[in-house]
């Protein structure tokens, strides 16, 4: 009751509300390479699980958000110096991007090489169940930290950022199917997104290095190879139907 009575407040003002949207927008929006990421290794899964495995890593996923969220004192000294490496400190900030942006590349590049030399009868059991909702959480971690950390510098109250995180989630949850069975149906579509979480990787991995790329060039980029694409798709069609 607490927790509900101070999320009142802080919506009752208007800085609160679009504090709310602001943050919101941001999750959603710095969620779009996880997105890909979560549907990409839920497609993974037998049918009959890919639905709860989304929808659990979601959850969470969102419960640690929250958890990293609630650690104000933590977040606070995860940007500040853990040790030195030939002159260049390294923060547990660092560590977590270099260590995600090494896994996430090592994770794209072993699917795109199967893109490259499919097996003849895949395994699906070897990407069980929990290994998949470890993952999710795992990523979500590292995707979501910049965010976190973004949070607390924008809304001044804790419940605040919990909803928008809690929103976000939702609003991940209903795109990742749309996605998921886009990129499930179109193979071209599932390489051009291997490629997009290998460079995503390379990314963050450089980041922890403290060497900072915008990743809007990246964005743009795979935005218009994807406009492309699905130019291609609509063409094949009409073909198909003539």
């Amino acid at each position: 009751m607490e927790f509900l009575s101070s999320l009142l407040d802080a919506l009752s003002t208007p800085h609160g509300v679009i504090s709310l949207a602001t943050l919101t927008l941001l999750e959603i929006v710095l969620g779009i390479d996880n997105i890909i990421f979560i549907t990409v290794m839920v497609h993974k899964l037998p049918k009959h699980q890919q639905n709860k495995a989304m929808i659990l890593g979601l959850s969470l996923a969102m419960l640690t958000r929250i958890g990293l969220l609630g650690s104000l004192f933590f977040i606070s000294h995860l940007q500040k110096p853990l040790f030195v490496i030939a002159g260049m400190s390294f923060s547990w900030r660092d560590v977590v991007l270099l260590a995600g942006g090494a896994f996430l590349a090592f994770k794209a590049l072993v699917e795109l090489k199967e893109q490259i030399y499919p097996k003849e009868k895949r395994q699906e059991k070897a990407f069980g169940f929990f290994i998949t909702l470890i993952e999710i959480m795992f990523l979500d971690i590292v995707f979501s930290l910049d965010s976190v950390i973004t949070a607390i510098g924008i809304a001044k109250h804790l419940e605040v950022m919990a909803l928008a995180i809690v929103l976000s989630v939702i609003v991940m949850m209903f795109f990742s199917k749309i996605v998921g069975d886009f990129i499930e149906k179109h193979y071209r579509v599932k390489t051009l997104a291997f490629v997009f979480l290998l460079v995503v990787g390379v990314i963050l991995f450089l980041e922890g290095l403290h060497l900072h790329i915008n990743k809007n060039y990246l964005y743009a980029g795979i935005g218009f190879a994807l406009l492309i694409e699905c130019l291609n798709i609509f063409i094949e069609k009409k073909m198909k139907k003539n």
